[in-house]
């Protein structure tokens, strides 16, 4: 009996951690049953799915850290990335972790690599953690520079395409795709040191589906209701991201800051606009280290 113990005190030890949700875990079926109103918002449960997908994907794609220019056909930079990301109050993020939504702004460190390619083109991907959750996210970017100093009293300007793609989820899927227009000027401060400040505006489409979700409990805990959410197409679903930045490299050392402010717009509820659903813009600051080879 005595072993017993042990061995129970010991997976509960084990087990313990998997088991807590922390601030930022998702529990989506907090949302309520697919179909119903919220009481919590006032809105369908699946305009709260739809919030809860287009605001998580504004989160996870809240940084963009990179000028117009690109690295050049030989050019690789690595780099570590902190964003510091304003989350929205309740009503308009109605997420599903254990803790309280209002206790501060969420962390998203990541590591993002880059790789020059010839005719002024880059690829890059970027892994990132949203903190105190188990959520990851994955980024794949194709940025081409249409000016890069070939006119000189112009700015470079940069064109950049990429996909985000959200990890370790439980009970859903949300894929975020956008198409960024920047635009920015290198300044040479001697030698090896340059600043490049810069700025821009990206479109951001999330899709997102569910899984099929258990509701209404009987008396031995089964659920006696299975359905899903109503799918999120990207193209109904679009924030549209104003960011500035600088970024400095002495040597190969790189710093960089930006902040940015991604607009979510309103959701349709019905046939006439002035009953929308508004949605808090979702505000980020970023710095990143790293190296410029």
């Amino acid at each position: 009996m005595r072993t017993f113990s042990r061995w129970m005190a010991l997976a509960v030890l084990v087990g313990g951690p998997a088991a807590y949700a922390d601030r930022n875990d998702v529990e989506l079926s907090k949302l309520g049953k697919p179909g119903e109103t919220s009481a919590k918002t006032g809105f369908s449960t699946d305009s709260d799915f739809r919030a809860f997908a287009r605001t998580l994907g504004a989160v996870m794609t809240a940084t963009n850290l990179t000028p117009p220019e690109t690295l050049g056909h030989a050019g690789f930079a690595v780099g570590m990335e902190l964003g510091v990301v304003g989350l929205p109050g309740e009503a308009s993020r109605p997420m599903v972790g254990e803790r309280s939504a209002k206790e501060g702004p969420a962390l998203v460190p990541s590591i993002h690599v880059r790789k020059g390619l010839p005719f002024s083109i880059d690829v890059g991907a970027r892994v990132g953690w949203l903190d105190r959750s188990n959520l990851f996210a994955a980024t794949g970017e194709v940025k081409w520079a249409v000016n890069e100093g070939f006119i000189p009293w112009l700015p470079d300007i940069g064109l950049r395409a990429h996909v985000t793609h959200l990890l370790n989820t439980r009970d859903f899927h949300l894929t975020a795709g956008g198409l960024d227009v920047g635009v920015g000027k290198q300044f040479p401060l001697g030698g090896m040191i340059t600043l490049t400040p810069y700025g821009g505006i990206d479109f951001v489409g999330v899709a997102a589906k569910s899984e099929l979700l258990g509701f209404a409990p009987d008396a031995t805990g089964k659920a006696t209701v299975v359905s899903a959410y109503k799918p999120v197409s990207a193209g109904e679903n679009i924030n549209t991201r104003f960011y500035a930045g600088g970024r400095f490299i002495g040597g190969a050392l790189q710093l960089g800051a930006e902040v940015s402010l991604s607009s979510q717009g309103a959701i349709p509820t019905g046939t006439n606009s002035a009953d929308n659903r508004p949605l808090s813009a979702v505000f980020a600051f970023s710095t990143t280290l790293g190296l410029d080879f």
